[in-house]
């Protein structure tokens, strides 16, 4: 009996100490939701949640560097060069082969390739290639020993020591046709392998050209044919200087080339062609351009004092040797053109193509400087995906962000006013609801853009764009919130309301609004990403925003080709991405909202 009472002495005792410790538990769990408001509540439960933040860092990464990114790598909406069209991603277009540094002779920048050749007469080759025939080299024993090189759009000219052309890369329009009178007639002293065409200047002055015949008209006057000193090409003129120190443009149609200076004429020693104007140096020392003043091919830097002594011209850029062995640069700087480097030892030789130059050194190191590469390659007009990839981002977002907008506001309005009035305008306002809801988005977008698209700016466009898919996607947000208005007008808070005398629209969006608020959120949130991929899919098909503007949407659309897939894989790859990582991420944080402010979804 003793032994019981004991018993039950200490399993009285120790149900009191439970009981105290239980009550002290609720007390700590009072105090703390004393402490902690709703909100708070919310951003701790949502922060836990790694999903939803990871989803979060993501988005507002890709956001960010939509928004920001661009002021610092602007795009030309119209801006199209198929001399860069489908370069593979990478920044090896100007960096010569370890080999060729320290041993250099001559170098040739192309396209989207260079070309040089060692003092041996050795041949080398980097950048992205346009043409696999490139590759494909003469033999070595049948060149001989190479003097001269230079790199076209997609096709080489070689010089041997004999005086022979040899030419590999493109052989179609005649550039494999090397004219017969250089075969076996006179000694070839300078080459020039330009836009699918091809130059030849021989000892006695004469100049032969071949390839295609209808992109360059060249028409060479008898009096200057065998009194050429000199000539330059582009792809719309060719101009040649004469021995009497002339220079003669090899077209009768007039142009901004074609107004040379009356002064220049007899005294020029050299000159250089950009795409766009012509810049000459006279003996007497002095720096001499015309033309079309096109990305400041014409804006000659005031700091260009002393004497230059060799001028030469890429597509929009100039690069001038000084004769105190100084490099000074202007035009066009998209790729850093204009930003020659100091070099400290003598130079030997100076070369610029499309968009890039080089300069050796007398100890045959090769310096360059322009366009090294580009991030995520470019497409097929020649436009840098990574510059599109931002911009299209903007406009995706942009798009979505307001067609949201439009649907949320209208949807709250709707569903907050038919919630709570009830009766026969609740009745009204769901039917005309599900009338809107019932209507193909899809069909009713391609019919509308289809009717107006060509009547309309593309300005107007896309407004139409975003003002449609916020009419058509409101009535989801419209149920939602008028369900949660249902279960809100009958609390204590709307009663009291009511007896104060509010109006009914300052109860709707003054009182009930507000503690639903997180509600609507979490759908404005999830509809974002809806809306994004709707104006992706649109824009994809070809009735979204048009080309030139870039979107996520119509940059795949231009990537849809089997051939683009298979070998042009930044194209697509770039833009898929993004736009997944983008409404994945806006999706997690619309779920990880929903479970943060949903207090059955987090057990304590």
């Amino acid at each position: 009996m003793a032994e019981n009472k004991k018993k039950k002495r200490r399993k009285g005792t120790m149900a009191s100490a439970t009981e105290r410790m239980l009550v002290g538990q609720n007390i700590n769990i009072e105090e703390e939701e004393e402490l902690v408001t709703p909100m708070q509540q919310v951003v701790r439960n949502f922060v836990e949640n790694k999903v939803a933040m990871t989803g979060m860092f993501c988005f507002l990464v890709i956001l960010l560097c939509c928004i920001i990114l661009p002021f610092f790598f602007p795009i030309d909406r119209y801006y199209q060069d198929v001399t860069q069209a489908n370069v593979a991603p990478g920044f090896g277009l100007m960096t010569p082969p370890k080999a060729l540094q320290g041993n250099a002779m001559d170098i040739s920048a192309g396209s989207t390739y260079s070309v040089g050749l060692d003092r041996n007469g050795n041949v080398y080759e980097w950048g992205t290639f346009p043409n696999a025939k490139l590759k494909k080299l003469p033999p070595a024993s049948e060149m001989g020993k190479l003097v001269q090189i230079s790199a076209g759009l997609d096709h080489v000219l070689a010089l041997n020591e004999e005086g022979t052309v040899f030419t590999w890369g493109n052989d179609r329009m005649g550039l494999e046709s090397i004219p017969m009178d250089l075969r076996m007639g006179d000694k070839v002293t300078k080459i020039y392998a330009g836009y699918q065409v091809s130059f030849a200047l021989t000892d006695r002055g004469r100049l032969y050209n071949w390839g295609n015949e209808y992109l360059v008209d060249v028409r060479i006057p008898k009096e200057v044919q065998g009194n050429i000193a000199d000539f330059e090409a582009n792809t719309n003129i060719v101009m040649v200087r004469t021995t009497d120190g002339r220079l003669v443009p090899l077209t009768q149609k007039a142009s901004a080339y074609t107004q040379i200076p009356e002064e220049i004429q007899g005294h020029v020693v050299d000159f250089a062609l950009s795409d766009e104007s012509v810049a000459a140096i006279t003996d007497d020392g002095q720096l001499h351009v015309w033309g079309n003043n096109v990305k400041g091919t014409m804006n000659v830097p005031e700091e260009l004092e002393g004497t230059p002594v060799r001028v030469e011209g890429g597509r929009y850029h100039f690069v001038a040797l000084m004769e105190d062995g100084s490099l000074r640069a202007w035009g066009d700087s998209t790729f850093q053109q204009n930003h020659a480097p100091s070099i400290s030892e003598k130079v030997v030789d100076l070369s610029a193509g499309y968009y890039g130059s080089y300069a050796i050194g007398e100890s045959g190191k090769v310096y360059s400087w322009g366009l090294k590469g580009y991030l995520m390659g470019t497409d097929a007009f020649g436009r840098d995906v990574f510059r599109r990839l931002l911009k299209g981002g903007r406009m995706t977002l942009t798009v979505g962000a307001i067609a949201v907008v439009i649907s949320t506001i209208i949807g709250v309005i709707v569903g907050g006013v038919s919630g709570y009035k009830g009766g026969r305008i609740d009745n009204l306002m769901m039917r005309f609801t599900e009338i809107v809801s019932s209507i193909p988005f899809l069909p009713f977008a391609i019919i509308l853009s289809a009717i107006v698209g060509n009547r309309v700016t593309e300005t107007q466009r896309i407004m139409m764009i975003m003002v449609i898919l916020g009419l058509l996607s409101w009535p989801g947000i419209a149920r939602l919130v008028r369900g949660s208005v249902l279960a809100e007008r009958e609390q204590e808070f709307v009663t009291a309301a009511k007896s104060l005398g509010v109006k009914e629209l300052g109860i709707i969006f003054r009182h009930i609004i507000p503690n639903v608020l997180t509600v609507i959120v979490v759908n404005a949130t999830l509809d974002f990403a809806t809306c994004m991929l709707t104006e992706s899919s649109l824009s994809f098909i070809g009735f979204g925003v048009a080309e030139p503007n870039a979107t996520w949407g119509n940059m795949l659309n231009s990537a849809k080709d089997s051939k683009v897939i298979e070998d042009f894989w930044w194209r697509w790859v770039f833009p898929s991405i993004s736009l997944a990582i983008c409404t994945i991420s806006i999706n997690c944080v619309g779920d990880g909202l929903q479970d943060a402010i949903d207090p059955k979804s987090k057990e304590r």
